[in-house]
């Protein structure tokens, strides 16, 4: 009865938005192409769910942190209760695994100057403590499996005056504008930076004895650091520029051993990058086309033994970013438009993917031992993107429970982090 009167309630909210001179739009509706539930989950225009890869999820699943105009919210996923954490224009590095401490850099004008810090809330108590100050050029942007390491990079520059206009993903401006700019210079932007060549280093903070390890010196350009969700020593990393101009995707063990590229590109224009970790930190996942802008997949590398798995979708079916399900058998998309790599003329939406693996009908008669593995994608249309600016990333992602597909969307006018119903609203 409740579920029924939830129902035509969410109903009434939707048609109640679409009456002339009604300017709210709606907290919650069902979407009238796919049939699936949206849920607006924060309340202040300017929020935003995390970078598609960043964990935003306590370890008992049932909060999630998101960022405000003016600091750091945890959303209770059961109740969607917003409690402010953090005030002030933090930048979230991610929840911890083990703790769910949550991990932030502090900026602070002391002397005319900016200073920098890595700081950690404990959700419970609200307790912080400062963890490390940083110097001009680090930047962390993870922490390990076991909260014992932050990850970060260091830049070496002669420069400083001049700063970069192209920065890491996570750090993406907030504003719409600020980001339609950002996107339209970005092609230009990596091109310019990845020709400066900075002196560029990783490095590992050694969290409870403020030990510092240098590892991996080059000139490359490094970004994107993720340390592996399970393994303490192993860090994911890329080097970052135009996909088709460097070699992407590496992994690295915190002594600075085992330095490994993870996807060797066999032909000319082909690029893979927006890379994730599942869950369980076994395989890699990431975008993979062959070559760039006409053949599509999502392509995993199982880290231990290097056996590839590709999955082939279309065109319209590309997303900017994907994601894996805690449990593994299922993918999202989120969409992109015209303007983008796949030049889709239907895609902008959010996918939910069934993976099926195609079967082998060698019988035996080949060695495919060392072969691709590969498969399909079988999608599935879960939000009409058509009002969202794609300026803004959704950077989609699905919760704990597999329930909902979160993602940030400006479709209302304002930035907001919303969830989508995996189960249809008129499904048993």
């Amino acid at each position: 009865m409740i579920k029924h009167i939830f129902k035509y309630f969410t109903v009434w909210i939707a048609l109640a938005a679409s009456v002339p001179g009604q300017s709210t739009p709606p907290l919650t509706w069902i979407d009238s192409d796919t049939g699936h539930r949206v849920v607006q989950l924060s309340s202040e225009p300017g929020s935003l769910s995390l970078y598609f890869n960043l964990n935003p999820f306590t370890p008992d699943g049932r909060k999630m942190v998101i960022t405000t105009p003016d600091g750091i919210s945890l959303i209770d996923l059961q109740t969607h209760a917003l409690e402010k954490i953090v005030t002030g224009h933090p930048r979230v590095i991610m929840v911890g695994h083990k703790t769910g401490e949550i991990y932030y850099i502090s900026s602070k004008n002391e002397n005319d100057a900016t200073s920098r810090s890595v700081c950690a809330i404990d959700p419970n108590t609200k307790a912080v403590r400062e963890i490390m100050k940083l110097s001009r050029g680090q930047s962390v942007s993870t922490v390990n499996a076991d909260e014992t390491l932050l990850g970060g990079t260091v830049t070496e520059r002669t420069d400083w005056e001049t700063p970069d206009r192209f920065d890491d993903a996570s750090s993406k401006t907030n504003d719409i504008q600020s980001a339609k700019v950002q996107r339209g210079n970005k092609g230009q932007m990596m091109e310019d930076r990845l020709a400066k060549h900075y002196p560029m280093s990783l490095f590992f903070y050694h969290i409870a004895t403020g030990e510092t390890k240098i590892v991996n010196r080059c000139t490359d350009w490094l970004g994107h650091l993720q340390f592996s969700p399970t393994d303490p020593d192993l860090l994911m990393f890329c080097h970052e520029g135009p996909w088709h101009k460097v070699d992407r995707i590496w992994t690295i063990h915190t002594d600075g051993s085992a330095l490994k590229l993870i996807h060797q590109r066999t032909m000319v224009m082909e690029i893979a990058g927006h890379e994730f970790w599942s869950a369980d930190g076994k395989t890699i996942w990431y975008d993979l086309q062959t070559p760039r802008g006409e053949d599509f997949w999502v392509a995993g590398c199982e880290v231990s033994s290097g056996a590839r798995t590709w999955y082939h979708l279309q065109r319209d079916e590309w997303s900017v970013h994907f994601n894996v399900s805690p449990d593994h058998t299922l993918f999202s998309g989120d969409g992109g438009d015209d303007k983008m790599v796949a030049h889709a003329d239907n895609g902008k939406w959010l996918y939910l993917f069934r993976p099926e693996l195609l079967n082998d009908q060698s019988a035996g008669n080949i060695e495919t031992k060392n072969l691709i593995q590969t498969g399909v994608f079988h999608a599935e249309k879960l939000v009409n993107m058509g009002k969202h600016d794609y300026a803004l990333e959704p950077n989609a992602m699905f919760s704990p429970d597999m329930k909902w597909l979160i993602f940030r969307s400006n479709m209302s006018g304002a930035n907001h982090a919303y969830a989508v119903e995996l189960k249809k609203a008129d499904a048993p």
